[in-house]
């Protein structure tokens, strides 16, 4: 029975056990160490992030029906990483990053060498560096994923960082 619960956690434990029936070795306190779930959460945040991506992507590209492809987005993952991404179009990449298990970066590239941040608002260009996605760990190694010391909404943030992208390299 499917309810929308996440039963990974438990999945895990069991197959911890088997391996520890089976190796003798004894992982007792790893459930209060948070490195390990930042690293899983970062890993499922950048999936989720690029399963919605690449469904918009999709459609846009869908939509836009050109033939030629020079207008069409196209993602890629970046070699010797985990799950990293970036998309690209008319010499524009919109790069996301794992740069920790705590940290995720999200930025431009121009040109292949002059990286600037998404603007969050109208009043001009962004800066030189990336904008960057924090995990918080919480009371029970809750984690939650934050940007300028704000909870952040995945849905919200993806349809910022494509429109943006789309804008800015429709030129």
């Amino acid at each position: 029975m499917d309810n929308g619960l996440s039963t990974s956690w438990i999945e895990n434990l069991a197959l911890e056990e088997l391996n520890m029936n089976e190796s003798g070795v004894v992982h007792i306190d790893d459930h209060l160490n948070p490195v390990h779930l930042l690293e899983e959460s970062s890993i499922d945040f950048m999936n989720q992030m690029r399963d919605r991506i690449e469904f918009y992507v999709a459609k846009f590209n869908n939509y836009r029906n050109d033939q030629s492809g020079h207008s069409q987005i196209k993602i890629f993952k970046i070699s010797n990483t985990v799950n990293d991404f970036m998309l690209f179009r008319n010499s524009l990449r919109l790069v996301f990053s794992r740069k920790a298990n705590d940290l995720l970066t999200v930025g431009f590239m121009a040109s292949g060498k002059n990286f600037y941040t998404p603007r969050l608002n109208s009043t001009g260009p962004g800066d030189k560096s990336f904008h960057e996605i924090r995990a918080h760990v919480g009371p029970f190694n809750n984690i939650h994923w934050k940007f300028q010391g704000e909870d952040l909404e995945i849905d919200s943030m993806v349809r910022h960082y494509l429109s943006e992208f789309i804008r800015n390299s429709a030129r």
